[in-house]
């Protein structure tokens, strides 16, 4: 299975494997399963820096470059496909991080590894639920390692 991780699976599997259910921590670990990720998590994640919505341990750049090292998937390119139907994509909110998160997948042909419960119920993509990690809400949560 080719796996995108949403930004928030993405830090809790480095920093916090607890909050993934155990179905999405057995995904990402299975050798036979490819790990993606898109450019538009690292933005998110400077973004949310940036607004003091996330803490790290070391300046949000050098962090997200060294996390990008440390993480074991490809990169979904953002391309001009993506672009373009990421303006398809009708969410319940205007978060445009999840719009191009969605439209990647369904571009590159993948499953969105997600505990938002918006894209989970909006059904716009193949979605691995991470249904057993508590709230779902990534903006409110403070990540420290």
């Amino acid at each position: 299975m080719k796996l995108l991780l949403d930004t928030h699976v993405w830090l809790w599997s480095l920093l916090e494997p607890a909050k993934l259910s155990r179905r999405a921590r057995t995904a990402l670990t299975q050798p036979k399963n490819e790990l993606w990720l898109s450019p538009i998590s690292a933005w998110e994640l400077l973004v949310l820096a940036e607004r003091g919505r996330v803490k790290l341990d070391s300046e949000p750049r050098k962090w997200v470059i060294e996390a990008i090292a440390r993480t074991p998937a490809q990169e979904a390119v953002l391309n001009f496909d993506v672009a373009v139907r990421s303006r398809d994509i009708m969410l319940g909110h205007p978060d445009p991080a999840d719009r191009f998160l969605v439209a990647t997948a369904l571009v590159y042909g993948l499953t969105l590894v997600t505990a938002d419960e918006a894209l989970i119920e909006a059904k716009l993509c193949p979605i691995l639920g991470n249904s057993a990690s508590g709230p779902t809400s990534f903006v409110s949560k403070k990540i420290m390692k």
